[in-house]
Protein backbone atom coordinates (compact mmCIF):
# COMPACT_ATOMS: atom_id res chain seq x y z
CA UNK A 1 0.00 0.00 0.00
CA UNK A 2 1.16 3.48 -0.93
CA UNK A 3 2.08 5.83 2.10
CA UNK A 4 -0.47 8.20 3.30
CA UNK A 5 1.87 11.22 3.02
CA UNK A 6 3.81 10.59 -0.08
CA UNK A 7 3.46 12.94 -2.81
CA UNK A 8 2.95 11.82 -6.26
CA UNK A 9 6.83 11.57 -7.00
CA UNK A 10 7.59 9.17 -3.87
CA UNK A 11 9.22 5.81 -5.31
CA UNK A 12 7.63 3.04 -3.06
CA UNK A 13 10.69 0.88 -3.72
CA UNK A 14 13.40 2.87 -2.58
CA UNK A 15 11.88 3.34 0.71
CA UNK A 16 11.02 -0.19 1.19
CA UNK A 17 14.97 -1.41 0.01
CA UNK A 18 16.04 1.25 2.76
CA UNK A 19 12.95 -0.03 5.44
CA UNK A 20 14.86 -3.50 5.04
CA UNK A 21 18.49 -1.73 5.27
CA UNK A 22 17.04 0.15 8.42
CA UNK A 23 15.48 -3.54 9.70
CA UNK A 24 19.15 -4.82 10.75
CA UNK A 25 19.47 -1.66 13.22
CA UNK A 26 16.96 -3.25 15.86
CA UNK A 27 17.12 -7.04 15.62
CA UNK A 28 19.97 -9.57 15.93
CA UNK A 29 21.64 -10.53 12.39
CA UNK A 30 21.33 -13.00 10.64
CA UNK A 31 18.03 -12.53 10.13
CA UNK A 32 15.45 -14.93 7.84
CA UNK A 33 13.51 -13.41 5.04
CA UNK A 34 10.66 -14.28 7.20
CA UNK A 35 12.11 -12.15 9.82
CA UNK A 36 13.00 -8.97 7.75
CA UNK A 37 9.04 -9.33 5.92
CA UNK A 38 7.97 -9.06 9.33
CA UNK A 39 10.04 -6.06 10.74
CA UNK A 40 9.48 -3.98 7.65
CA UNK A 41 5.57 -4.97 7.40
CA UNK A 42 6.42 -6.63 3.95
CA UNK A 43 5.08 -9.70 1.76
CA UNK A 44 7.92 -12.46 1.92
CA UNK A 45 8.12 -12.10 -1.77
CA UNK A 46 8.48 -8.23 -1.74
CA UNK A 47 11.14 -8.66 0.71
CA UNK A 48 12.76 -11.47 -1.11
CA UNK A 49 13.30 -9.44 -3.98
CA UNK A 50 14.45 -6.27 -2.16
CA UNK A 51 17.33 -9.10 -0.31
CA UNK A 52 17.96 -10.01 -3.80
CA UNK A 53 18.77 -6.59 -5.12
CA UNK A 54 20.68 -5.30 -2.12
CA UNK A 55 22.87 -8.58 -2.51
CA UNK A 56 23.47 -8.06 -6.04
CA UNK A 57 24.28 -4.07 -5.13
CA UNK A 58 26.61 -5.43 -2.49
CA UNK A 59 25.33 -4.25 0.73
CA UNK A 60 23.62 -7.76 2.10
CA UNK A 61 24.66 -11.20 1.85
CA UNK A 62 23.33 -14.36 2.24
CA UNK A 63 24.54 -16.93 4.01
CA UNK A 64 23.09 -20.44 5.07
CA UNK A 65 22.28 -18.95 8.64
CA UNK A 66 20.36 -16.05 7.11
CA UNK A 67 21.36 -12.16 5.60
CA UNK A 68 23.76 -10.28 6.78
CA UNK A 69 24.92 -6.79 6.43
CA UNK A 70 27.88 -6.14 4.36
CA UNK A 71 30.62 -3.22 5.25
CA UNK A 72 29.78 -1.72 2.47
CA UNK A 73 26.35 -0.43 3.88
CA UNK A 74 29.19 1.98 5.69
CA UNK A 75 29.46 4.17 2.39
CA UNK A 76 26.22 5.42 3.40
CA UNK A 77 26.84 6.65 6.78
CA UNK A 78 30.16 8.28 5.64
CA UNK A 79 29.51 9.81 2.78
CA UNK A 80 27.30 11.76 4.84
CA UNK A 81 29.70 12.15 7.54
CA UNK A 82 32.65 13.00 4.77
CA UNK A 83 30.04 16.07 3.46
CA UNK A 84 29.70 17.88 6.12
CA UNK A 85 33.34 17.10 7.76
CA UNK A 86 31.67 17.34 11.54
CA UNK A 87 32.81 14.31 12.62
CA UNK A 88 36.69 14.69 11.81
CA UNK A 89 36.31 18.30 13.08
CA UNK A 90 34.40 17.28 16.38
CA UNK A 91 36.53 14.26 17.41
CA UNK A 92 39.43 15.64 19.03
CA UNK A 93 37.72 18.12 20.55
CA UNK A 94 35.48 15.68 22.16
CA UNK A 95 38.47 13.27 23.09
CA UNK A 96 39.57 16.35 24.84
CA UNK A 97 36.44 17.23 26.84
CA UNK A 98 35.85 13.83 27.85
CA UNK A 99 39.31 13.56 29.13
CA UNK A 100 38.87 16.75 31.16
CA UNK A 101 35.07 16.02 32.62
CA UNK A 102 35.46 12.03 32.74
CA UNK A 103 31.97 11.78 31.08
CA UNK A 104 30.53 11.11 27.79
CA UNK A 105 30.19 13.75 24.89
CA UNK A 106 28.29 13.76 22.19
CA UNK A 107 27.12 15.46 18.63
CA UNK A 108 23.70 15.42 17.33
CA UNK A 109 21.55 17.23 14.41
CA UNK A 110 18.26 17.67 14.43
CA UNK A 111 15.59 15.48 12.10
CA UNK A 112 12.32 16.57 12.58
CA UNK A 113 11.04 16.47 15.86
CA UNK A 114 14.10 13.97 17.10
CA UNK A 115 17.81 14.39 17.57
CA UNK A 116 20.23 11.65 15.53
CA UNK A 117 23.59 11.24 17.19
CA UNK A 118 26.44 12.23 14.56
CA UNK A 119 29.51 11.37 16.91
CA UNK A 120 30.34 10.51 20.13
CA UNK A 121 33.37 9.66 22.30
CA UNK A 122 32.44 7.28 25.60
CA UNK A 123 34.08 6.92 28.93
CA UNK A 124 34.32 3.13 30.10
CA UNK A 125 32.10 2.35 32.90
CA UNK A 126 30.12 0.09 34.77
CA UNK A 127 27.19 2.14 34.07
CA UNK A 128 26.88 3.98 31.29
CA UNK A 129 24.09 5.43 28.78
CA UNK A 130 23.89 2.91 25.69
CA UNK A 131 23.85 5.57 23.03
CA UNK A 132 25.79 5.25 19.65
CA UNK A 133 26.19 6.98 16.52
CA UNK A 134 22.69 7.22 14.71
CA UNK A 135 20.46 6.35 17.73
CA UNK A 136 17.61 8.42 17.39
CA UNK A 137 16.22 10.51 21.27
CA UNK A 138 12.96 12.71 20.95
CA UNK A 139 13.87 16.00 20.88
CA UNK A 140 12.00 17.54 23.39
CA UNK A 141 13.34 15.69 26.29
CA UNK A 142 16.91 16.02 25.80
CA UNK A 143 19.60 19.28 26.12
CA UNK A 144 20.87 18.11 22.75
CA UNK A 145 17.07 18.48 21.14
CA UNK A 146 16.13 21.86 22.85
CA UNK A 147 18.99 23.94 21.99
CA UNK A 148 18.46 22.51 18.53
CA UNK A 149 14.44 23.50 18.86
CA UNK A 150 15.48 27.09 20.43
CA UNK A 151 17.60 27.78 17.13
CA UNK A 152 13.98 27.38 15.10
CA UNK A 153 11.99 30.17 13.81
CA UNK A 154 8.46 30.19 14.91
CA UNK A 155 7.20 28.55 11.82
CA UNK A 156 9.76 25.67 11.65
CA UNK A 157 9.46 25.27 15.29
CA UNK A 158 5.73 24.62 15.21
CA UNK A 159 6.06 22.53 12.66
CA UNK A 160 8.91 20.36 14.75
CA UNK A 161 6.30 20.14 17.63
CA UNK A 162 3.41 18.91 15.55
CA UNK A 163 5.72 16.08 14.07
CA UNK A 164 5.42 12.19 15.43
CA UNK A 165 8.57 11.37 16.56
CA UNK A 166 10.17 8.31 14.77
CA UNK A 167 12.71 7.75 17.63
CA UNK A 168 11.04 4.57 19.43
CA UNK A 169 12.05 6.12 22.96
CA UNK A 170 8.96 7.60 25.01
CA UNK A 171 9.89 10.38 27.37
CA UNK A 172 10.58 9.75 30.97
CA UNK A 173 8.86 13.26 32.16
CA UNK A 174 6.61 14.45 28.97
CA UNK A 175 5.48 17.73 29.17
CA UNK A 176 2.95 20.19 27.43
CA UNK A 177 3.57 21.92 24.04
CA UNK A 178 3.02 25.27 26.12
CA UNK A 179 5.57 24.14 28.24
CA UNK A 180 8.07 22.78 26.19
CA UNK A 181 7.58 26.39 24.06
CA UNK A 182 8.10 28.57 27.37
CA UNK A 183 11.73 26.46 28.27
CA UNK A 184 13.05 26.84 24.63
CA UNK A 185 11.98 30.32 25.31
CA UNK A 186 14.86 30.24 28.00
CA UNK A 187 17.00 28.26 26.53
CA UNK A 188 17.33 30.63 23.19
CA UNK A 189 17.79 33.74 25.72
CA UNK A 190 20.74 31.78 28.13
CA UNK A 191 21.81 29.68 24.73
CA UNK A 192 22.78 26.38 26.37
CA UNK A 193 20.20 23.93 27.96
CA UNK A 194 20.08 21.01 30.59
CA UNK A 195 17.99 18.37 31.42
CA UNK A 196 17.88 15.78 34.47
CA UNK A 197 16.18 12.43 34.32
CA UNK A 198 13.62 13.39 31.12
CA UNK A 199 14.50 10.81 28.59
CA UNK A 200 15.68 7.89 31.66
CA UNK A 201 16.01 8.58 35.37
CA UNK A 202 19.25 9.25 37.14
CA UNK A 203 20.69 10.73 33.81
CA UNK A 204 21.73 14.29 34.20
CA UNK A 205 22.95 16.31 30.16
CA UNK A 206 23.93 19.99 29.60
CA UNK A 207 24.28 20.94 25.78
CA UNK A 208 25.34 23.94 23.58
CA UNK A 209 25.11 24.81 20.44
CA UNK A 210 27.65 24.33 17.77
CA UNK A 211 27.43 27.37 15.38
CA UNK A 212 28.73 28.23 11.48
CA UNK A 213 30.71 31.19 10.64
CA UNK A 214 27.21 32.58 10.07
CA UNK A 215 25.63 32.35 13.70
CA UNK A 216 23.77 29.52 11.93
CA UNK A 217 23.43 26.36 14.60
CA UNK A 218 24.36 23.42 12.61
CA UNK A 219 24.48 20.89 15.55
CA UNK A 220 24.62 20.46 19.10
CA UNK A 221 27.21 18.88 21.54
CA UNK A 222 26.68 17.85 24.82
CA UNK A 223 27.89 16.13 28.25
CA UNK A 224 26.30 13.21 29.32
CA UNK A 225 26.63 12.13 33.23
CA UNK A 226 25.28 9.81 35.83
CA UNK A 227 23.21 11.50 38.08
CA UNK A 228 24.75 9.72 40.78
CA UNK A 229 28.45 11.13 39.83
CA UNK A 230 27.42 14.51 39.09
CA UNK A 231 24.77 17.09 40.49
CA UNK A 232 23.02 19.74 38.76
CA UNK A 233 25.45 22.31 40.54
CA UNK A 234 28.57 20.77 39.58
CA UNK A 235 26.98 20.08 36.04
CA UNK A 236 26.14 23.69 35.16
CA UNK A 237 29.12 25.41 37.12
CA UNK A 238 32.10 23.19 36.39
CA UNK A 239 31.09 21.12 33.23
CA UNK A 240 29.37 23.56 31.12
CA UNK A 241 32.48 26.07 31.09
CA UNK A 242 34.18 23.28 29.79
CA UNK A 243 31.67 22.09 27.09
CA UNK A 244 31.30 26.04 25.87
CA UNK A 245 35.26 25.99 25.51
CA UNK A 246 34.58 23.01 23.76
CA UNK A 247 31.85 23.93 20.96
CA UNK A 248 33.73 27.18 20.19
CA UNK A 249 36.45 25.38 19.07
CA UNK A 250 34.77 22.92 16.98
CA UNK A 251 32.46 26.06 15.58
CA UNK A 252 36.02 27.54 14.58
CA UNK A 253 38.04 24.78 12.91
CA UNK A 254 34.32 23.68 11.41
CA UNK A 255 34.38 27.13 9.64
CA UNK A 256 37.88 27.21 8.69
CA UNK A 257 37.07 23.94 6.62
CA UNK A 258 34.41 25.41 5.05
CA UNK A 259 36.47 28.26 4.03
CA UNK A 260 39.25 26.81 2.37
CA UNK A 261 39.46 26.44 -1.33
CA UNK A 262 37.76 22.92 -1.83
CA UNK A 263 40.41 20.90 -4.01
CA UNK A 264 38.77 18.16 -6.88
CA UNK A 265 40.30 15.14 -6.81
CA UNK A 266 41.06 13.05 -9.77
CA UNK A 267 40.28 9.56 -9.93
CA UNK A 268 42.21 7.23 -11.91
Amino acid sequence: MPREDAGPDFIEALARGLDVLKCFGSHRVPMSLTEIATATGLARPTARRIVLTLEHLGYVRSAPEGVVLTPRVLELGVAYTLSTGLWEVALPHLRDLVEQTDQAASVAELDGSDIIYVARVEVPKVVAVNVKVGTRLPATSTALGKVLLASLDADALGTALRMEPRSPVRPHQPKPVEEVEAELREVRARGWASTDGEVAPGIRSVAAPLRDGDGRTVAAVNITAIAAEVGPAELVEDLLPLLLQATGAIGRDYELIHAAPQRSVRRS
